[in-house]
């Protein structure tokens, strides 16, 4: 395996000397009497095989120099990262080249301060742009931990220094499927505090990287094992021990895990579970954030049940009424440490205040007593995100498998989804697109002021229309005069 990783080395380090930016970077060092070097996710992905507009640069001094003289000289653009630690970034156009100044005074102790081994590798820009075989610096051990598929720590002091690293460690085995050491894992384990004081910008970024892959929901479970998962959301802890009724055969903590494992399962084979709703649903997973927004809001999604949790008569009867309104306002929380977007926090907090709404209506739809309305209501309120919303509440369906849960719960969800998702197509979407049989001047005109009763009166207007009760713009004003 080492020798098919280093044959994929060679092969992809030979396509670096299409980097014409790097040609300028070694001459500009070399004018300088500066030693540069390709490390770490560079040198990793290269020998994985993969490419990567992102350049990681080892410098041994000068660095902040170089990098001014290198945006200059492309015409690129000079980011200063850290001028302490003398790290800085040139952009052109599709490529960012970091340059990081060595961490001691050779390059192994620069690659002996790196978080993991399999990120502690160089290549030799000097003999790579020469065009000889590329040869590998690595004296940890990472192109063995590399071709095994371990991700094995340098050193503890490393990991602590900079505790963002302990998420990392998860990352790299959520996107890769490596294997996290025992060591190293112990070494987390220990540190797992510590990353309460990372900023939430960057592990924001750290997670949402995580999440974007389909093995995402196991790796939560192992960040759940060592503590790390509830120093990042410590609001997560109050699940714990939380029992539900008997819908449900685990507690809400480890319920909400499952449920993102069970969400990986419907991205990846909505056939399974809708018709035609089912290409709608493998389009959302496609869509860049989505499957990381839907992930979240699946491990929120119960997070207001413990505030709101009642014991009913039965033992085994609990109640948790309204726990999706708490929830976003405990999941907003965690949103605004964690640096959330306005638009991230905006479809989680949807989907956590939508996701209850299929289940209250689907003993109506399996006795077929729904109505026309009552569905209108429930794909409205879904604000176009009926996809991802029926994939989340399948999730949730399926992370259930108490002893109450009916056999066939998950066959009629996906029936309510199509029929959902076929009010939607065939009359939410058209209907928009037409003019209003009566607007709010039509209301003015009957003598009401505007406010909150308009909303009432158009709204009622739309839900006639969907039953075919009201066709017309008299239909509608006769219908406005009843109900005035």
């Amino acid at each position: 395996m080492i020798a098919e990783i280093s044959e994929r080395l060679r092969q992809a380090a030979a396509l670096m000397t299409e980097f014409g930016s790097l040609r300028v970077l070694l001459a500009l060092a070399r004018r300088r009497g500066v030693q540069v070097y390709l490390v770490g996710g560079t040198v990793r992905e290269l020998a994985l095989g993969g490419r990567t507009p992102d350049l990681d640069v080892a410098v041994s001094h000068h660095t902040l120099d170089l990098a001014k003289e290198l945006a200059q000289a492309l015409g690129g653009t000079y980011v200063p990262l850290d001028e302490k630690e003398r790290t800085a970034r040139v952009v052109v156009g599709a490529e960012i080249l970091d340059l990081a100044e060595f961490r001691g005074p050779t390059l192994e102790d620069d690659l002996r301060g790196r978080d993991f081994t399999i990120n502690a590798m160089a290549l030799d820009l000097t003999k790579l742009l020469s065009g000889e075989p590329p040869q590998l610096i690595d004296p940890l051990g990472g192109l063995a931990d590399l071709a095994s598929g371990r991700v094995r720590m340098v050193a503890e002091a490393n990991l602590a220094y900079d505790p963002l690293r302990l998420l990392r460690a998860y990352r790299f085995a959520a996107t890769h499927g490596f294997k996290v050491t025992p060591e190293t894992e112990g070494a987390i384990c220990r540190l797992a505090p510590a990353i309460s004081r990372v900023a939430g910008e960057r592990l924001h970024y750290e997670l949402f990287q995580l999440l974007a892959p389909l093995r995402a929901g196991v790796v939560l479970k192992e960040l759940s094992r060592v503590g790390l998962l509830t120093e990042i959301f410590p609001e997560l802890s109050n699940l714990k021990g939380v029992a539900q009724n008997g819908y449900h055969h685990l507690d809400v903590f480890d319920h909400s895990l499952e449920t993102v494992c069970q969400l990986e399962t419907v991205l990846a084979r909505p056939e399974h579970f809708f018709h035609t709703l089912a290409t709608a649903v493998r389009k959302e997973a496609k869509l860049p954030g989505k499957p990381e927004i839907l992930k979240v809001a699946a491990l929120f999604h119960d997070i207001g049940k413990p505030p709101v949790k009642e014991r009913r008569r039965h033992p085994e009867r609990y109640t948790f009424y309204h726990h999706e309104r708490v929830g976003v306002e405990i999941f907003q929380t965690a949103a605004r440490r964690l640096r959330f977007s306005h638009t991230e926090t905006r479809l989680v907090s949807h989907f956590i205040l939508w996701h209850m709404r299929p289940f209250l209506l689907l003993p109506l739809f399996v006795r077929g007593e729904l109505t026309v309305r009552a569905l209108g209501r429930l794909v409205k309120a879904a604000r176009g995100e009926i996809p991802g919303g029926f994939a989340l509440a399948m999730a949730d369906s399926l992370a259930g498998q108490g002893p109450q849960k009916p056999p066939d719960a998950e066959e009629h969800l996906g029936k309510l989804g199509e029929a959902a998702w076929r009010f939607y197509q065939e009359r939410l979407m058209v209907q928009a697109r037409q003019p209003r049989l009566i607007t709010g001047d039509d209301l003015c005109a009957l003598g009401l002021t505007p406010g909150p009763e308009f909303r009432r009166l158009l709204a009622a207007v739309e839900e006639a229309q969907w039953e075919g009760q009201v066709t017309t713009r008299e239909e509608a004003l006769a219908l406005v005069k009843t109900l005035i």
